[in-house]
């Protein structure tokens, strides 16, 4: 039997994010607006079909699964890439810092500059809705977030880590880290994250800090054909 994080997308939409879902029982997606994450239920024909017909005009859909991608033949393949996956370990504890506050809907102008200035992944003015961020601000600037994204039963996704060039090297993403690992062990789930394969000291920060690889990732973004 597959495991709930192989098709990580598909098994948020059906449990924890179904409201989130557009779609049907064969293909489902989160609203672009919020995150341009979509998935098909298996790789059959009419899976294929309804996921193909999820995009309109530029929209771009990342897929993300365990397995080898299935792509409908009328979407254009935009960008491949591996993808590790790992989760945490063991519990992590919870921790306090007088520096970390939680971020609200004021505050998603800077977390959205602060994303596509540090490219920790999708990012959008409405990432919030998924699940609470925290972040770090210093002089008036936010210069470090972290924060919750997909939920499936038993497991939250630690996602939007980032820190401003300017304040790296100090422990800031770290303590983030941390603290939001805590935040979602104090709940009873398990937190996971995903990174680029190629990005090997991330990976190495994150095994330092009680992370294992689960699995190899896949992922593909695709569109409509102009």
């Amino acid at each position: 039997m597959n495991h709930v994080l192989d098709r990580p997308i598909w098994s948020a939409l059906q449990t924890a994010h179904a409201d989130f879902a557009e779609g049907g029982q064969h293909a489902r997606r989160y609203p672009p607006s919020i995150v341009p994450f979509a998935a098909s239920a298996d790789d059959t024909p009419e899976s294929l079909g309804a996921l193909e017909k999820l995009p309109s005009g530029e929209e771009r859909m990342f897929l993300v699964e365990a397995g080898q991608i299935a792509i409908p033949p009328s979407l254009v393949v935009l960008m491949e890439a591996r993808v590790t996956q790992m989760v945490a370990e063991r519990p992590h504890e919870k921790i306090s810092d007088s520096r970390i506050q939680p971020l609200t809907e004021a505050d998603a102008a800077d977390m959205l500059d602060l994303a596509t200035l540090t490219k920790p992944g999708p990012f959008t003015l409405r990432a919030q809705s998924l699940g609470c961020f925290w972040g770090i601000r210093q002089e008036g600037r936010l210069v470090a977030m972290a924060g919750q994204r997909m939920r499936q039963i038993g497991f939250i996704e630690l996602s939007g880590l980032c820190t401003h060039p300017d304040f790296q090297g100090r422990g800031l993403g770290s303590l983030l880290f941390r603290f939001v690992a805590g935040e979602i062990a104090s709940g009873g789930d398990t937190a996971y994250l995903h990174a680029y394969a190629a990005n090997t000291s991330a990976i190495s920060l994150y095994a330092a800090h009680g992370f294992v690889v689960r699995s190899e990732m896949n992922m593909c973004v695709v569109k409509r054909p102009t």
